[in-house]
């Protein structure tokens, strides 16, 4: 079994992907072609995806069961003891959050001072 997700590709490349495989979704493409035919359309869509970004996962004889590749993806596989997981970039921490103002809160000042 083989799956192809594509983001933001070019029309053309999908048309050509629809020779081989099926497109269940629009970017989402699957079927069973041999190693040699995955081989050969992996490498027309790392040629022609342009600006846009590709994933392929088959399977294979492993203890998951399946391997997946990236082209010019965030995400990037890694081995980890034998197991192939993903590795997402750190995100960014939010930018519109404030400094606490200093000095003490309405609450605190009530608290020490007996206020209620």
């Amino acid at each position: 079994m083989t799956i192809i997700v594509l983001t933001n590709c070019p029309v053309g490349l999908r048309g050509f992907l629809t020779r081989w495989l099926l497109e269940i979704s629009p970017g989402v493409f699957i079927g069973n072609p041999s190693a040699r035919i995955r081989e050969a359309l992996w490498d027309e869509v790392r040629q022609y995806t342009g600006q846009g970004r590709a994933l392929l996962a088959y399977t294979t004889n492993t203890e998951q069961g399946f391997t997946f590749d990236t082209h010019d993806h965030a995400w990037h596989p890694i081995d980890h003891e034998g197991l192939t997981l993903i590795r997402r970039p750190k995100a960014p921490g939010p930018s519109n959050t404030k400094a606490p103002q200093p000095g003490w809160s309405k609450a605190a000042k009530r608290h020490r001072f007996g206020r209620r």
